[in-house]
């Protein structure tokens, strides 16, 4: 990626104070950058902290450490240049029955977001150019429609119409199509798809469905409690995945490359008592199988802390004490 990134984020931490004053940790030094015209998936288990980090990147959570930037200034912190900002970077929902007002007509939905900004110029011809970029044509016809009288793809064209109308740089779509049917689905992947070639939107998809990753996505980044901990161009991480907790989610795909499911025991550990060594270690299919205590990394795994990932958009990066071993004996031989 030899483009400067329009958005990126550097150290970033965000830390959350639960009962009995224990802190919490959902991001934990992530690294990431999202070039123009570029789509990033980020994957992950729920509860893994994508959801956080797509909220930090947006400035609705404020980060315990570490910096983000857009366009290469840092982010505003008063609410004047938060609101700016957040012209340029849109949040598209997961839910689009939720993100829509039932006493909203889809004129009003998508009109909302101009009188916000103070957009008043030509508002019914932006609100007509915004829907019929989103498929919903002739767009004259849904202005006094009702979310209720629409399908859930006509309502998810809305929420997107909702973001583009104020004609943004970044989109962040959290879980864009997890609500909707299969037949569904591909339409609208194919439409965030055509945005990017026509208006060179850059795009952070969050998401569990590696599928997801492997129809939109140009390069993917896999999330575990709080750490990206898999990195790279989607074909290649999709294709050989070298981390065992993107392996094991690799495995369930259709025609793996991993070959037999890797099921992941138990559930991830409680964020407010982050594992030493690998945060993966006690899930991890290679140490209990024996593979990490073969290749002499297996106490490493439990003690040794793993370095943070760097923004390194054109390679495939691993955090993983075995595939590090494997690469230094491949590299020695």
């Amino acid at each position: 990626m030899s483009e400067s990134p329009v958005l990126s984020a550097r150290g970033l931490e965000v830390d959350f104070r639960v009962r009995g004053g224990r802190r919490a940790r959902a991001v934990d030094g992530v690294n990431l950058d999202l070039a123009p015209g570029e789509i990033l998936a980020l994957a992950g288990e729920s509860g893994c902290g994508k959801t956080t980090l797509a909220r930090t990147l947006l400035g609705l959570v404020r980060p315990s450490a570490g910096t983000v930037e857009y366009a290469g200034a840092p982010l505003p912190t008063n609410s004047a240049g938060l609101k700016a900002y957040r012209r340029s970077v849109q949040l598209v929902l997961q839910d689009p029955t939720g993100a829509l007002n039932p006493r909203h007509t889809v004129y009003e939905a998508v009109a909302e977001g101009l009188r916000i900004h103070g957009i008043t110029d030509n508002e019914r011809e932006r609100v007509a150019r915004a829907l019929s970029h989103c498929g919903l044509r002739p767009a004259e016809r849904f202005f006094l429609a009702y979310p209720h009288e629409l399908s859930g793809g006509q309502r998810q064209r809305v929420v997107i119409a909702g973001a583009l109308v104020l004609e943004p740089k970044v989109i962040i779509a959290d879980e864009p199509v997890a609500s909707l049917d299969a037949s569904v689905r591909g339409e609208i992947l194919a439409l965030l798809l055509r945005l990017r070639e026509e208006f060179g939107l850059a795009a952070l998809v969050v998401t569990h469905d590696l599928g997801l990753a492997w129809s939109i996505a140009d390069r993917l980044a896999v999330m575990y409690l709080g750490r990206i901990v898999e990195s790279g161009p989607t074909e290649q991480v999709l294709t050989a995945p070298q981390h065992p907790y993107t392996r094991a989610l690799v495995s369930v795909l259709p025609d793996s490359p991993v070959g037999a499911p890797l099921v992941l025991t138990g559930e991830p550990p409680d964020v407010t008592q982050i594992p030493v060594g690998c945060r993966f270690h006690p899930r991890c299919h290679a140490l209990a199988s024996g593979a990490a205590e073969a290749a002499g990394v297996a106490m490493h795994c439990r003690r040794a802390p793993l370095p943070v990932l760097g923004a390194e958009p054109d390679r495939h990066s691993v955090a993983c004490h075995l595939h590090a071993a494997s690469s230094s004996a491949s590299g020695a031989a």
